[in-house]
């Protein structure tokens, strides 16, 4: 498929918010955007893009009918992999949006920032290259990674969320606060859980998280923060420290689970 065959592909979309309406926006027309609890139908064989919360995935999977199900995209922050994997759906296409819709109809913000001024948004799998199509013909930015790297990128913007809300939940502070405000405490958590994620999932760190996330904090500052979708969250790191101690081994994520404890989340 050609770059531009992919531009002017016609998508499924499922969820009509503002992430799925932005989407619709860039695309060349045609494609069907589907609502809640309704039967996923489209172009057979383009990308289904899922905009919908992470606790609504089981059962837009439900209504997708099993030859259909390969083409699903998964744009949710979190830690999906467990989950597609358990449902036969691991190399499904995964999307990390590092972009922003402030309301339905708004032109998206692309999360550039100082330190990536190229942007941070990427894609990996069978769909990646109409995703990436789509966004860069919307004026954003988005990368092709192969598993390796796209696995490190995901690690990194899992523990962006964990750490950040977590940290902001303690202070009732929004992201931007967070940032310059408890800069050393959100970065020791930045490097536990990257650490700990990077020994659970087999893959080396590329240097500079800290420095990529508070940056990549400062340009979403406005952003509030609170703990929530906790086991695709903050409950993944978790799980790591009970698994853990539950073996005799100590705690690799003890400042984390501190805070957790902290704010009522655990």
């Amino acid at each position: 498929m050609t770059c531009n065959a992919s531009k002017q592909q016609a998508w499924t979309i499922v969820g009509g918010g503002r992430v799925g309406l932005a989407l619709a926006d860039m695309g060349p027309g045609g494609d069907v955007v589907v609502g809640r609890g309704q039967k996923i139908e489209g172009p057979a064989g383009s990308p289904i893009v899922v905009c919908t919360r992470n606790d609504d995935l089981q059962a837009v999977v439900d209504l997708t009918a099993p030859e259909r199900r390969k083409d699903l995209v998964f744009i949710q922050n979190g830690m999906l992999q467990p989950w597609l994997d358990a449902r036969g759906l691991g190399g499904n296409t995964q999307v990390l949006v590092y972009f922003a819709v402030a309301k339905k109809g708004d032109k998206p913000t692309d999360g550039k920032t100082d330190v990536n001024p190229e942007g941070l948004t990427a894609a990996f799998g069978p769909h990646a290259q109409a995703v990436a199509d789509r966004l860069h013909a919307g004026g954003l930015s988005c990368k092709v990674l192969g598993a390796a790297d796209f696995q490190r990128a995901m690690l990194e913007k899992l523990v962006w969320i964990s750490a950040f809300m977590a940290v902001g939940a303690k202070h009732k502070a929004n992201v931007g606060q967070v940032e310059s405000a408890h800069t050393a405490e959100v970065s020791d958590i930045i490097q536990e859980l990257c650490a700990a994620g990077a020994a659970e999932l087999g893959v080396g760190l590329a240097g500079g998280e800290v420095a990529r996330l508070l940056a990549y904090a400062r340009s979403v500052a406005h952003f509030p923060t609170a703990v929530k979708e906790f086991p695709w969250r903050n409950g993944w790191f978790y799980g790591l420290s009970q698994k853990a101690l539950a073996a005799g081994q100590p705690d690799p994520c003890p400042k984390h689970t501190a805070l957790l404890r902290e704010v009522g989340a655990i």
